[in-house]
């Protein structure tokens, strides 16, 4: 028997000084505060197109020592975009936030890397359409990403629907 899952539904962090997260993800992210829990100093947050309840909970605790990178836990995240202009966008963004930390193809996958006030580090992420995973399917190498050029391949394409239905304004 296994645990039937149909997708992972939201993260949370544990974050240095929750006001400061909040205003971080509601500017790089545009989401919105759905829940406030001022007994565990918490807030949940969720994606201007997403369908879910919320996508992020930030539960404030004291200032700690960062974990330093390769130690054991979480990693990063992953945010989908739908278009790879919405990922040059993303880059962008997260460059004028200071947060951006670099770039890369994973084949099937292109990615923008930035880290939040407090160090988790996430990714941004635009995937191709399946049908054209080819050789991707089963690899996921680190190279550079052109994302100029990449733009100028796929622009106007939309693949997050191909997971999960997204809500367009």
């Amino acid at each position: 028997m296994t645990v039937n899952a149909v997708r992972l539904n939201h993260a949370v962090l544990f974050v240095s000084d929750l006001e400061r997260s909040l205003a971080f993800y509601q500017h790089a992210f545009d989401m919105t505060v759905v829940a406030r829990e001022p007994r565990a100093n918490a807030a949940f947050l969720r994606l201007p197109r997403s369908g879910n309840h919320h996508d992020l909970g930030l539960f404030g605790v004291s200032a700690q020592q960062p974990r330093p990178r390769g130690s054991l836990g979480l990693y990063h995240l992953a945010w989908q975009v739908d278009t790879i202009e919405e990922l040059e966008e993303a880059k962008l963004t997260l460059a004028d936030l200071g947060a951006l930390t670099g770039e890369s193809s994973h084949g099937a996958t292109k990615s923008v890397y930035a880290h939040d006030p407090d160090g988790n580090e996430f990714e941004v992420m635009w995937m191709l359409p399946k049908a054209q995973w080819g050789a991707y399917e089963n690899a996921a190498p680190v190279e550079r990403l052109d994302l100029a050029g990449e733009v100028t391949r796929w622009a106007g394409v939309r693949t997050a629907a191909e997971l999960v239905p997204v809500f367009h304004p």
